[in-house]
């Protein structure tokens, strides 16, 4: 029987970057994926596919240049573009994918075992491959099996008019009409994708709005645009019965007594966990309902050598904090030092427009007492949201009113998950309101709207403490930046 120092479940994000961060300690690392290929639920039917898709729809629709061209912008009709049109990207990134992640774990020395583990005992695995078995074992172990997505046995999933997000883009054919049901991250991202090409769109959420975790101005912002769109949302509505009926359409039945019909249905409430095939009744590891393992600060779970990281232990389920999440394991397994701020970790959201965030919340500040300000910079405001054609954009900066610290950093439209980043940098660093008001920044550019959403925030604080303006208005740098 082999040994190793660490093995990792799973080779996804959070099990990529613990692999390889273990080898760069000097450990010996076996990697076991179920699948043949690597990648992860991250490369082959979450993450890259769904943003593959995102980038397919917004060039194919020509949908960011319509404000100038009206309409069309010369590109295919919504009606004309077809599945084949929006997978070719995708596979093209998929297949580069799984040769980079390939690559860096022969590189970096990593043995990669395609098979199904299960724990024999705290110490030992058994890998299944296809025509035989091995055993193997190691001091550690990290789980980074991710999620699969919720299939209740009262839904008649068939892959053809009722789908979940793994099978969406097995469709043969676009259809005219989809309802949605689940309003969280996912069902929000095709929602958005899906009527920029056209399909009308019905959305279904049991909470009163979209995405509650985001900030409540954001959101009502997302749910306009999308309603502009042509989704209908229905929100504070939960879904009682799903049928296929006679003439191949999908009903929904709300619990208020309304009946939703369309040609296909999406489900995407709720994800669970890829455990229960890892034997770990055997080392007495017990997960929750769906699936997901409790994790302490160093992400181990209640068997101290056993980590697990990535979708697998919940919230926040992102490919960047769980790549965070397999560094720190591997670290904390072998006493290397780390240094990590979780409550700056960025959220992205990649609906049409996107969105993106980091720090508090409004909501979040208000429960905490803590006095804030807001200062927001609007992109029709700036230059480059002009010349992108983006007049619908925001950044909002939460500002304490004392110490003029940055305590969060909420943007919606163009590049939001890209701009968050300027923001969550100088969060890092404690910054203040003044970095921004101080800073220069290339013009036309939309990182100038943190200078913007500064001038405003701090017009806002002098009235409050001095009854004043400050000489410099946001319209005013708007005017010297031109």
């Amino acid at each position: 029987m082999k040994h190793v120092d660490m093995v990792v479940i799973g080779s996804g994000p959070a099990g990529q970057k613990a692999a390889i961060q273990a080898a760069k300690l000097g450990k010996s690392v076996a990697l076991v994926e179920r699948n043949r290929i690597l990648g992860g639920v991250c490369t082959h039917t979450g993450t890259i596919p769904s943003k593959a898709l995102r980038e397919a729809v917004l060039h194919l629709s020509g949908i960011q240049q319509r404000g100038f061209y009206g309409k069309q912008d010369g590109r295919g009709k919504p009606a004309e573009i077809t599945i084949e049109d929006l997978i070719a990207r995708g596979q093209q990134v998929i297949r580069t994918e799984m040769e980079v992640i390939r690559e860096h774990m022969i590189r970096n020395e990593v043995d990669i075992l395609c098979g199904e583990a299960k724990f024999e005992d705290p110490f030992t695995l058994s890998i299944s491959h296809e025509y035989s078995s091995e055993k193997l074992s190691a001091d550690h172990f990290v789980i980074a099996t991710g999620t699969v997505p919720a299939r209740p046995h009262n839904v008649p999933f068939d892959k053809l008019k009722v789908l979940d997000s793994d099978n969406l883009l097995e469709l043969p054919t676009l259809p005219k009409s989809m309802i949605i049901v689940g309003g969280g991250v996912i069902g929000t991202e095709y929602a958005c994708m899906m009527a920029t090409l056209g399909v009308r769109v019905i959305l279904t959420e049991a909470r009163p709005s979209l995405l509650d975790f985001v900030d409540s101005e954001i959101s009502e912002a997302l749910q306009y645009r999308m309603r502009a769109m042509g989704v209908t949302l229905r929100l504070g509505e939960r879904v009682d019965e799903i049928s296929v009926l006679p003439d191949g359409l999908v009903q929904a039945t709300l619990q208020s007594g309304k009946h939703l019909r369309a040609e296909t249905l999406l489900y995407c409430i709720g994800r669970q966990g890829t455990t229960e095939r890892l034997g770990l009744e055997t080392v007495g590891i017990v997960p929750d309902n769906r699936g997901r393992l409790k994790v302490n600060e160093n992400y181990q779970t209640e068997v101290p050598h056993i980590y697990a990281v990535g979708d697998v232990v919940g919230f926040p389920a992102l490919a960047s904090t769980s790549m965070e999440q397999g560094r720190r394991a591997s670290c904390h397994a072998y006493g290397e030092p780390t240094t990590s701020i979780p409550e700056l970790f960025p959220l992205g959201i990649y609906s049409i427009p996107e969105i993106s965030m980091v720090g508090k919340t409004e909501a979040q500040l208000t429960a905490d007492g803590i006095p804030y300000e807001a200062g927001v910079a609007q992109y029709r405001e700036i230059a480059r949201g002009q010349l992108l054609g983006d007049e619908v954009g925001m950044l909002k900066l939460l500002i304490h009113e004392e110490t003029r610290q940055i305590l969060g950093v909420h943007v919606i439209g163009t590049g939001a998950t890209e701009l968050i980043h300027i923001g969550q940098a100088v969060m890092a660093f404690k910054g203040t309101l003044d970095y921004f008001i101080n800073t220069v920044f290339n013009y036309p550019t939309l990182a100038e709207c943190y200078k913007v959403a500064a001038l405003n925030g701090s017009n806002k604080l002098r009235l409050l403490w001095n009854g004043g303006y400050d000489d410099v208005t946001e319209k005013g740098y708007e005017k010297m930046a031109a």
